[in-house]
């Protein structure tokens, strides 16, 4: 069912489905920019939009405010949360070590058929990637190659740390790590060569791997922020 169709039922449900399609709705725009960061969130505007009241939409950004996507200053309005590169070198030298750990753990765990999924997965992700880059009709496609490894170790607390809440900021830093075309090539590279190691059952080296790329993909991050676009981290206007 549609938010419009919901809507005709539940229009002015502030909580329940009707929120629930409303933060999803609001989430996937952060996550594909959208909404960009350091953007005033205008509850007027998106209720507008959703052809909602503002109970839903104003639920939706608490929400969004608990899992750190929006921030909302004392007599500020609420914005979507600014990236910058001294919180991305934080958040992915944990990163660093957490998912090191990890995919140490889940070369040890994962079975010969786990890993076989995995590297098929790996491989539609890279033709579908292809595909969308020579501007070919295909569907949309989730693969979340860090996440498999994350919960493939097992380790409760890692996987709460790291797809938890925290997932979607993570996600989103992550998303501007990859958007330049070289980054991408490099990153699913370097992701073959990782379930190469698992593959070899060599976790020393699988977790080497990891920790390797994260760092690469951490350097350009904050290089990213802090020299690509100085005016932006520096005056705190939205992304565009």
């Amino acid at each position: 069912m549609s938010i419009s169709a919901t809507t005709e039922l539940i229009k002015d449900e502030p909580t329940g489905p009707l929120s629930d399609a409303v933060f999803e709705r609001m989430l996937d725009a952060i996550y594909q920019g959208r909404l960009a960061p350091g953007s005033v969130i205008n509850e007027v505007a998106l209720a507008q939009e959703f052809d909602v009241s503002r109970g839903p939409v104003r639920e939706a950004v608490r929400r969004l405010q608990g899992i750190q996507l929006v921030t909302r200053e004392p007599y500020m309005k609420a914005r979507v949360v600014l990236l910058s590169a001294e919180s991305a070198l934080e958040l992915f030298q944990m990163r660093m070590a957490l998912e090191g750990v990890a995919c140490n753990l889940a070369t040890r765990r994962m079975s010969d058929e786990d890993i076989a999924r995995l590297l098929e997965d790996l491989e539609r992700d890279r033709k579908h990637r292809v595909a969308v880059a020579q501007g070919e009709a295909v569907g949309a496609r989730v693969f979340d190659f860090h996440e498999r490894i994350v919960r493939a170790c097992g380790n409760q607390r890692i996987i709460n740390s790291l797809c938890g809440d925290l997932y979607h900021l993570l996600r989103i830093y992550r998303r501007h790590s990859g958007s330049v075309l070289e980054r991408k090539e490099d990153a699913y590279a370097e992701h073959w060569q990782i379930v190469r190691a698992i593959r070899a059952r060599d976790a020393e080296l699988a977790e080497s791997l990891m920790r390797s790329h994260i760092e690469r993909a951490t350097q350009h991050l904050f290089e990213h922020l802090a020299y690509g676009a100085p005016a932006i981290a520096r005056q705190h206007v939205p992304i565009a």
